[in-house]
């Protein structure tokens, strides 16, 4: 199970709309959760320059708005020995820029084997290879996201 980095501004709140972000090399993948944080859904996918921080981060912080989100998440590359990827320096910035623009929490998760999780759904689900390269990163934000509502439930209940 991927283990959760402190949170930024504090825990994630325990209901109400998560948004989490699957900041990919091209697009960027958006999934939300229901109010009581049980179902993680893919929302939509963000075509934003990656060279250019100010755009990105003002998709975001609209996405956030649009969703009503009460914290966000944000997916942190780590290679398979659980060191950082080559995007986790980016992750981080953009997850301490989105507290400091929105106030909302931001918690860091690691996102390993996401993107190969959501590709094995899409195939089950018999999706077009073109269907897949247009959702995959959507998709790949609700399996990071559902990952983060286990623990969510976790601490409800524990």
């Amino acid at each position: 199970m991927s283990r959760p980095r402190t949170p930024l501004g504090g825990e994630l709140p325990l209901s109400g709309r998560l948004v989490a972000i699957d900041l990919g090399e091209v697009r960027i993948g958006i999934a939300i959760s229901d109010p009581t944080q049980v179902v993680a859904s893919p929302a939509e996918t963000l075509h934003v320059p990656r060279e250019q921080h100010g755009p990105t981060l003002d998709a975001l912080v609209d996405a956030a708005a649009r969703h009503d989100a009460v914290g966000l998440v944000v997916g942190y590359p780590r290679r398979l020995d659980g060191r950082e990827g080559s995007g986790a320096a980016r992750a981080r910035r953009m997850a301490e820029a989105l507290h400091e623009r929105t106030g909302l929490p931001v918690l860091l998760w690691d996102e390993r084997f996401t993107t190969v999780e959501a590709e094995r759904v899409l195939l089950q689900g018999d999706v077009s290879r073109r269907d897949r390269k247009d959702s995959i990163d959507r998709v790949a934000a609700s399996v990071l996201l559902q990952g983060v509502l286990e623990v969510q439930r976790g601490r409800r209940t524990g």
